[in-house]
């Protein structure tokens, strides 16, 4: 028996068939480990990610392994996206025990739910050193059976040790040695060859780069603008951003932003449309030059040289807005969770080009200049001899009509493609940094529709996951889940409604956003400062509290946010203590890693700003 027809979740609709007997998380799957008295097998994932499909199609779908699957354990899938508060447990316990994680995520629990053993993919057959998934089974089923009682030693010690380290932190908010000492990391840690931090795989620094503009404008630092200015371009030229239809892919696999990871996650793009938009303003703002701002974001094919605004950055901003309109925005109005890394099981097919299939959609000399352009080899820069595209510079003034006439054309005929699947999910925290990005993106280049975009997700949020001042954390089809919001969801929806508040003077969205804060108040502090989960809702083997800002904000930094957007739209100096105090983490994390502590950094600057609205309520309606 298959539980998951009835989920919202499409990745759990995703495994619906599948010969395993899946169980969704909850109470029910743990009475039924209790009842057999089985180990748990929880297996953690989301509907996006590429070698989540590969383990299902080795292991989830073949009979024999479901078998023995559903003959030694009760098996548990998980949404990550749907359940942060579950993946943060346990994706802890898999860094603790083998020092890295990822997707899927393969635990193994007692009927309590305390990990034993952990790890991520398993291969259908052993190889490099890795056991076979089938031979994993074996060993987890032999060792519960014959040795238990250390089994179980093993996960009470676990969940002791990985409870007192999830314990907040106390203190206040980063100052201005601590917001120095940052940008000083940041400079030792930047690329100066291919810009951005680290090497392969490469992740868009979104945070750390709204953290770096923030303080660009309280100091005028001129290290902070050149490392966003030369990141923000280096991957605006590459294969990490969709040149035909804009909107950026999850991360580049390369150290180049050459080859991407093909995902297109919503939360990454709300965030870099926010850096883009505010990176124009710094830069390009009243700049009358010639570059083109290129498309009106509206939706249309069309690809005008004329637009509100002039420049490269613009030009990426409006490009990302309309990606999230075109690609993302649900019928109901709010907006899908992510595109799939694949497409039929084959990573790329939708993206990747040749010189001879440019040269079939293009003609020969159109395609040969769009192939030397785009820098699609014959070599290939992806694999199979494809190329992924790449705008390594801007087309010359006599240029510019072909390279306008090729993009059209290209895109039309990518539509043709097979397409990658659409997690439609909607995720309250992730439409939150959608709303106050479209917001901004609608005041900076006089867009009022992506304003209407914006309303249409928060009324989407406010009909569908928010009673009595209680947020579920996704719905689809207006249909909302049973999973509660965590305190990233209060955050970044507080924040939202707060800025849409401040561009439409309607009042309604402050008093949603201020009933959200006190929710934070009462469920999501206590003595020993921020928890990600509120107090009422069902335990964990340990309280989630993870201060680090990764792919998304963390809830700390998040609330943070949404304290100060209020206080600066509201006039309220209690909200300003409230963020003071959210903040501890990243005063802790601003020297030694301030590539995880970005958003947090973000929100100090603006706790230290004269002009604080300037950073947090960039409408009219601001006390």
């Amino acid at each position: 028996m298959n539980r998951l027809g009835t989920a919202t979740s499409p990745y759990l609709l995703q495994h619906a068939d599948n010969p395993v007997d899946w169980w969704p998380w909850g109470e029910e799957a743990f009475a039924e480990a209790r009842r057999r008295d089985v180990p748990l097998l929880i297996s953690i994932g989301y509907a996006a990610c590429h070698w989540c499909h590969v383990m299902a199609h080795e292991s989830f779908e073949d009979v024999e392994t479901a078998a023995a699957m559903n003959a030694g354990f009760v098996c548990v899938k998980v949404d990550r996206e749907e359940r942060p508060d579950v993946d943060a447990v346990y994706m802890t316990a898999t860094q603790a025990m083998t020092g890295q994680g990822g997707w899927p995520m393969t635990v193994f629990a007692t009927p309590e739910g305390k990990p034993f053993y952990c790890g991520t993919y398993f291969p259908r057959e052993s190889r490099g050193g890795m056991p076979s998934f089938r031979q994993l089974l074996d060993a987890v089923g032999t060792t519960w059976r014959e040795r238990r009682s250390e089994v179980e030693r093993v996960g009470e010690d676990i969940a002791g040790k990985l409870a007192q380290t999830a314990a907040p932190v106390d203190g206040g908010a980063p100052g201005e040695a601590e917001l120095a000492a940052s940008v000083s990391a940041l400079v030792r840690d930047f690329d100066p060859v291919h810009a951005g931090f680290g090497g392969a795989p490469k992740f868009p620094p979104s945070m750390t780069l709204l953290h770096l503009l923030r303080h660009h404008a309280r100091t005028s630092s001129p290290q902070a603008l050149d490392m966003v200015r030369r990141t923000c371009e280096a991957m605006a030229r590459g294969g990490i951003y969709d040149q035909l239809a804009g909107g950026f892919a999850r991360y580049a696999v390369d150290a180049t932003w050459t080859v991407p990871h093909f995902e297109k996650m919503l939360y990454d793009n709300a965030l870099l449309l926010r850096v883009y938009t505010l990176l124009y303003k710094a830069t390009e703002a009243g700049d009358t030059g010639s570059d083109s701002a290129s498309d009106s974001a509206s939706g249309s094919a069309s690809d005008s040289t004329s637009g509100p605004a002039s420049g490269f950055f613009a030009r990426v901003a409006i490009q990302t807005a309309k990606f999230l309109l075109a690609s993302l925005r649900t019928v109901e109005g709010g907006f899908a969770s992510a595109l799939d890394a694949d497409t039929e099981g084959v990573e790329g097919l939708t993206y990747a080009w040749t010189p001879e299939q440019l040269r079939e959609v293009l003609g020969e000399e159109d395609g040969a200049w769009a192939a030397e352009f785009f820098h699609v080899t014959e070599e290939g820069t992806f694999e199979h001899s494809t190329s992924v595209l790449e705008m390594l510079s801007d087309p010359a003034p006599e240029d510019e009509p072909r390279y306008h006439r090729a993009r059209i054309t290209l895109l039309e005929a990518r539509a043709e493609r097979p397409q990658p699947h659409r997690d439609d999910k909607v995720v309250a925290a992730w439409n939150g940094l959608a709303i106050t990005a479209l917001v901004e993106a609608s005041l900076a280049f006089d867009m009022p529709h992506l304003l209407d975009a914006a309303l249409g997700a928060a009324r989407l949020l406010a009909d569908v996951h928010l009673r009595d001042g209680r947020l579920v954390r996704t719905s689809r089809d207006a249909v909302a889940s049973t999973n509660p919001g965590v305190l990233e969801d209060y955050g970044c929806v507080a924040e939202g409604f707060c800025v849409l508040y401040s561009a439409t003077g309607d009042k309604q969205w402050l008093e949603r956003a201020a009933r959200l804060l006190e929710t934070v108040r009462e469920q999501f502090v206590s003595d020993a400062g921020f928890h990600d989960t509120a107090a009422d809702a069902d335990a964990l083997y340990f309280r989630p509290s993870d201060p680090t800002d990764n792919a998304t904000p963390s809830g700390t930094s998040a609330a943070a946010a949404g304290f100060v957007a209020y206080a600066v739209t509201a006039g309220s100096l209690d909200h300003l203590d409230d963020a003071h105090r959210a903040l501890a983490a990243a005063s802790r994390l601003a020297e030694r890693a301030p590539r995880f502590a970005g958003y947090g950094l973000a929100v100090a600057e603006a706790l230290l700003s004269d002009v604080p609205a300037a950073f947090v309520c960039p409408g009219p309606f601001c006390a």
